[in-house]
Parts: structure tokens; sequence; C-alpha cells
């Protein structure tokens, strides 16, 4: 939950940090390695918004406290809804974490993330939204939803967008993971950097951003966001109707998670 404290919003689940021109997005559930349950999806988005509407905030970086950027969505909450939730819901995400702070935006202003560690399912979605990626050496990438039982669409189109090859043919369909090394050779971050320099080189870029005039870095944002949005979009259009949260492999990979056991599916 949000709160104002001397016309600063707090947040529980993220730290705002708000300094000259660049505004510090913090995920901070650091115990959890930063997994996204449905308040940390609200208050980032929220705080995007925050930032968004804010004149005297240009660049926003996001970054994850403790061991890891994001490890992904919170298996506990989300994965294991029963088929009730799931069902009225239309998903594992819940109604309140559906607002995207990325692609519904009013200013387009860039952003920067900052990835440590882990950046895995959501945690990968998010780092891959935002408009340039700098990663420390070692951080693990991975996209998840495949062998959560789930279509990993609109991160294939994201890494699709990015590399241009069949690279992120691979990385959906196996859901292996890969390290920032080869991120940057397949063009998904722009720089890979010692994890103590990791701050400090994003905040470079973003000081590089900010010599430049913000309205035509913003309409340069709103065209690169846009082209990423419609076809994620379009993904979600031929995915949803299939139902894959209401399937008994879904429900399979969240137990086998929890009992900590390789899973079986069954293909229904």
């Amino acid at each position: 939950m949000a709160t104002r404290d001397n016309g600063a919003t707090k947040f529980e689940t993220v730290r705002y940090e708000p300094r000259g021109a660049i505004c510090h997005i913090v995920l901070n559930r650091p115990e959890k390695l930063n997994a996204a349950n449905d308040q940390l999806v609200e208050e980032v988005n929220n705080a995007l918004f925050e930032f968004d509407a804010d004149p005297e905030l240009q660049v926003a970086i996001v970054s994850g406290a403790g061991r890891a950027f994001c490890s992904g969505a919170d298996v506990r909450q989300r994965q294991l809804r029963t088929r009730e939730e799931l069902k009225r819901l239309g998903g594992p995400a819940g109604r309140r974490s559906r607002e995207n702070g990325l692609g519904d935006t009013v200013n387009w202003k860039p952003v920067v993330a900052a990835v440590h560690g882990y950046a895995l399912g959501l945690g990968y979605s998010l780092s891959q939204s935002c408009d340039l990626v700098v990663a420390a050496a070692g951080t693990k990438f991975q996209i998840r939803e495949v062998q959560r039982g789930l279509a990993s669409g609109q991160h294939w189109v994201a890494t699709w967008f990015w590399t241009g090859s069949r690279f992120a043919n691979e990385v959906a369909l196996t859901g292996r993971m890969f390290t920032a090394e080869e991120a940057l050779q397949h063009g998904m971050v722009n720089r890979v950097v010692p994890e103590a320099e990791l701050i400090p080189a994003a905040e470079a870029l973003a000081a590089e951003i900010l010599e430049n005039p913000p309205l035509s870095v913003r309409a340069n944002v709103r065209v690169m966001r846009w082209f990423v949005n419609e076809m994620q979009r379009q993904s979600r259009y031929y995915t949803q109707g299939l139902g894959l949260h209401l399937s008994e492999d879904f429900q399979e990979s969240a137990r086998a998670f929890i009992e900590k056991r390789k899973p079986t599916f069954k293909g229904r």
C-alpha cells in the first residue's frame, strides 16, 4: 500500500527515490529475491506512473534490492490460487496487477533497468520492457512461462524485438537460463559490468540521455514501445482463449515447485 509523507509517496515493496532528474525505483522484497506478488507488481506500476507524471523527473532506473533483480512471480500466491480464483481473475496475475506502467504512459520518459543476480519470469519481462538494460556480470535470465504451463508469447515478442533471431525461439521453447554475457551477445542488454559498478553504469547511461532535448527523447521512446506493445497485445489475443492457467499441467508445475520435485506433465 502506498502512503504520502510530506508530499512524497511511500511504498511497502518498492523504494521510490528521486535524485535530481533521475528517479530510482527499487524492488524491495530482498528476503524473497524480489519475487513479484500482487502488491509488488501494483506498486512498481504505481511508482512508474508517479515518475511519469512528475515534471522534475526525466529518466528512471529500475533495480532490485538484495541478491537479485527479480526472481519471478511469487508462486505461492499467484500460481497456487484456487481454480475458482483463476477463472474469476482470468489468470494468475489478478486484476490489480494488470496495469502496464511502461506500456500505458502519458509522457513516454525513458526507463533503464539495472539488473543483477536473477531476472526470471516476471523479472525478465520487466527488464525487457525497459528501454535500456545494464546487467551485472553473471546475471541469469530466464523465460519461465513455458516451464510453468503458460504461453510465453509476450516475452518472446520482446526477445525477438531486441535480438531479431531464432535465439528468441530457443529460450522461449526450452525455458533455459542464459547469462548476461549471452544476452549481450544477442543484443538484449546494453552493458555488462561488474556488480559493484551496476548502478553507477546505469546512472552514466541516464546522464547521457539527459544531455538531449527531452521531447525528442520521449518521441523515440514512444515509437519503440509502440511496436512492442502492439505485438504483445496481439500475442495475448491469440493465447488468452487457450485457458492454460486452468490446465492440470499449470497446477502440477506449481505443486512440483513447492514440493521441490520434477513435475509430471500430462498435456491437459
